[in-house]
Parts: C-alpha cells; sequence; structure tokens
C-alpha cells in the first residue's frame, strides 16, 4: 500500500473523495516477462473490469492491463450516478438507425443498470448502493421534452418514469432553480470507484490477473496478437481495447474517431445531516436538463458531490472550484459559506454521434469507447457484450458494430473550436429557453 500521509489517498489516483474513501488500496504489481491468456483486456476501467469479469465468470483465463490504476479515468471519477439509456433517447436512434436496430438498442437501454445491480448483488460489493435519480427541469419546454420521452421509455417496457410538477419538486430537491422534473425508480447513484474495484477483486476472484502501472504500447496483429508494455508482454487468444478517453496514441486509427472532454466535480466537507437531508429529502441522484448539465446527490458521510462545467479536447480549468461551485450556490445558495474539502477533473470519450464506438481491428482484436457522457451503465452493458462476442455470441456486437461511425469535422486540428461552437449554440438555447 502506497498512501499519501496528508490526503490519506493512495498514489496514482487524483485527489478525488473517491480516492480518499476508497475500499481496497492495494497497488497491483505491473506486468514482468511475458505470460499468456485466452483473453487479454487493454484499460481496467468499467468497459474493461465489465468484460473481463464475464470472461472470467465463463471460464475464460484473463489478463488485464492498466496504465495507472483501476478505475483511473472516468470510471472512477464521474459523479456515480445509475443513468438508464444512452446519450441520445431512443427516438433519435430509432430515426437516425431504422426502426429494427433501434428496437434492439432499446431492448438493451436498462440492462447496463440491472448488470450493476446483479453484481453488487452476487459479490457483496460495497459501494453505497442507493436508488432513485430525478431530472430536474428549468423550463416548461423541458418537461414537455421529459413528457415524451417517458412516453417513449414505456413502449420498452420502463415503468419507473414519474412527471413530477413544480410543487413535489421539494420532494426531491429543495431548490428554486426548477419548474418540473421526472423521477426515475430504476435510476439511483454509487461510488463509482468502489464499484469498478469491487468487479476488478471478482475477477482476481476467478483466476483473473489485473496488472496496474503496465501500460500497453503496442497490438500485434495476428492469430495469436501480442500487446507489448514497455518491459513485458501478453500473448492472447483475443485482444479487447478499453481505454476509452486514455488511450492516449495506442491505435489511432480507432483514437482519432473520438475526443476527450473534461467535465468537473467537487466534494463539500461533511455537512450536518439535517442540512443534506433537508436539501435532498429523496436522497436521489440529480441531473438537470440543460445540454451543458449540472449533477449532484448526497454522499454516504453525507457531503454533497456536485459536478459540472465541460472542456472539449479534455482541457482542465485552472479553477476547478470556480467553475462548480457558482452553479451550485445558485442551486443551493444556504451553501454559501461551506467549505469544499476536494476537487477533481476526469475525462470521457465523445464521438461525433455521441453513440459508443465499437467494432473490429482484426478477427481476435475488439474495441470500444466513446459512452459520450452516459458511461456508468452503457460501459457495463458494452463490456458484457465484447465478453459475449469472445465467447461465440457476437449478436448483440454486430448490431453496435454495425452502427456508422463519424470522424469529427476538421480532424484533431479544428475538432476543439468546431466542437464548442455547437455546444455554445445549444447553451444558448437552454438560456433563452428555446
Amino acid at each position: 500500500m502506497n498512501i499519501n500521509s496528508t490526503t490519506g489517498i493512495d498514489i496514482g489516483h487524483v485527489p478525488s473523495w473517491y480516492a480518499a474513501s476508497a475500499n481496497d488500496k492495494r497497488i497491483r504489481p505491473a506486468l514482468e516477462g511475458e505470460v499468456t491468456a485466452d483473453v487479454c483486456v487493454i484499460g481496467a476501467g468499467f468497459t474493461g473490469i465489465s468484460a473481463a469479469l464475464e470472461l472470467a465468470e465463463r471460464g475464460f483465463s484473463v489478463v488485464v492491463l492498466e496504465s495507472e490504476r483501476i478505475g483511473f479515468g472516468a470510471s472512477g471519477r464521474n459523479g456515480g450516478q445509475i443513468v438508464n439509456g444512452y446519450s441520445r433517447d431512443l427516438g433519435t436512434i430509432a430515426k437516425r438507425y431504422g426502426r429494427a436496430n433501434g428496437a434492439k438498442l432499446a431492448d438493451m437501454s436498462l440492462e447496463g443498470a440491472r448488470i450493476i445491480r446483479d453484481r453488487v448483488s452476487k459479490y457483496a460489493i460495497n459501494c453505497d448502493l442507493v436508488e432513485g435519480g430525478f431530472f430536474a427541469a428549468f423550463t416548461d419546454k423541458q418537461v414537455r421534452e421529459m413528457e415524451a420521452l417517458r412516453a417513449h421509455w414505456r413502449n420498452h417496457g420502463h415503468s419507473g418514469l414519474e412527471i413530477v410538477s413544480k410543487a413535489d419538486v421539494g420532494k426531491y430537491v429543495r431548490s428554486d432553480r426548477y419548474v418540473g422534473g421526472m423521477i426515475d425508480k430504476l435510476g439511483g447513484h454509487i461510488h463509482p470507484l468502489n464499484l469498478v474495484l469491487g468487479q476488478a477483486a471478482a475477477v482476481e476472484g476467478l483466476g483473473g490477473r489485473v496488472f496496474e502501472n503496465s501500460r500497453a504500447i503496442a497490438v500485434e496483429m495476428g492469430a495469436s496478437p501480442l500487446v507489448r508494455t514497455r518491459t513485458a508482454s501478453v500473448r492472447a487468444k483475443y485482444v479487447l481495447v478499453c481505454g476509452n478517453a486514455y488511450l492516449g496514441k495506442l491505435l489511432p486509427e480507432i483514437g482519432g474517431r473520438m475526443m476527450p472532454v473534461s467535465s468537473q466535480v467537487m466534494a463539500t466537507e461533511v455537512l450536518d445531516p439535517k442540512l443534506i437531508a433537508a436539501l435532498l429529502p429523496a436522497n436521489y441522484c440529480v441531473e438537470d436538463a440543460n445540454y451543458i448539465l449540472d449533477y449532484y446527490r448526497r454522499t454516504s458521510d453525507n457531503r454533497l458531490l456536485y459536478g459540472g462545467g465541460i472542456g472539449y479536447g479534455g482541457q482542465n480549468p485552472k479553477d476547478l472550484t470556480g467553475v462548480i461551485r457558482p452553479n451550485m450556490l445558485k442551486t443551493f445558495p444556504e451553501l454559501a459559506k461551506v467549505k469544499i474539502d476536494f476537487a477533481w477533473s476526469g475525462n470521457f470519450a465523445l464521438t461525433l454521434t455521441r453513440i459508443p464506438h465499437m467494432g473490429r481491428l482484426s478477427h481476435n482484436v475488439y474495441f470500444s469507447h466513446g459512452d459520450s457522457g452516459h458511461g456508468v451503465t452503457t460501459t457495463h452493458l458494452l463490456g458484457k457484450i465484447l465478453g459475449e462476442a469472445v465467447a461465440g455470441h457476437a449478436e448483440r456486437f454486430d448490431v453496435w458494430s454495425s452502427l456508422p461511425n463519424l470522424p469529427f469535422p476538421g480532424g484533431r486540428t479544428f475538432r476543439v473550436p468546431l466542437t464548442m461552437l455547437g455546444a455554445w449554440w445549444y447553451e444558448l438555447r437552454d438560456k433563452l429557453g428555446l
């Protein structure tokens, strides 16, 4: 164990509340020498660990290579919200990809949350699972959009959505900012780092091997692909590439189809239990309906964890609390004198279509990334689907891999300013209530 004596955070993670409160602070060894396995997974975030656990349960020998620490990227830094579906609603997906593909994706849209709950139960993972989510609306237009969304979800078996009137918002959020909203009884929140650490331990319990500080620097294709680190290698029958926004320069042919985007999160000091219970009476997680949204929730030790902001290209602001705190105070002005104990940033992978990008680089090298800010549930689903494909059941993988994925206009040079211009337009629409 290698702990910073000042922060209590295990070295290698960003100084987040999650890292400070992680249940498992063990540092796994780096890979040494040459090892063999049925499957080599690159990346120990939600996607990679979900795939590894699916495969280990099926009896495959699995090696996971993580360049930093388990959950180092978005999987261990996000808002910890279980939000069902994808970054684009089911109606948009059906219009874009056709009814048949739309129906197939809709059939899978609630599965990610079920996978999380099933694994938490099966492996007794202590990750502060709390049920219930609330979507907050600033305008009547946003409420009408939620009503349409609820109707569409009901057609696909989701009966846990309820519209909330302005008079009833206070049951979920004590704030004057919202005109209504919608609750999702199948939503919820978790400690994401403890969730991925618990699943990694389950992989190890089934014979899988997880190596940290073992960055993959090359993937050599072939009948038995070879994954190289600087000092070691893995010879496998299959390789799963699950690096997402932290893939770096490895495999630029797929890395160039996504863009890292940062989001900022902070956690207050421990609040009086009566105060935090008054602000969020139902203990539901909350996200608003703006294009660049805020998201927040209670923690198990009675902090307010509040996130928002966006940095295209993965750029981090110099003053993290300066980005988030003003919005928090608009929501909860009574917290003006509250101290911020933790503030951090992390990147997620954005695709131009805002739909995950899955595919094959060869007959035995698969990849999945680009959950576009909706990754807690989607990564669990797609990791499981990667495992199914390796096991010879690629029907669902083929649905996802058939969806067109487009490069960002302007390439690496201009993708950030062009995306920022589009985001500015949608943000303006939110402010004007259009």
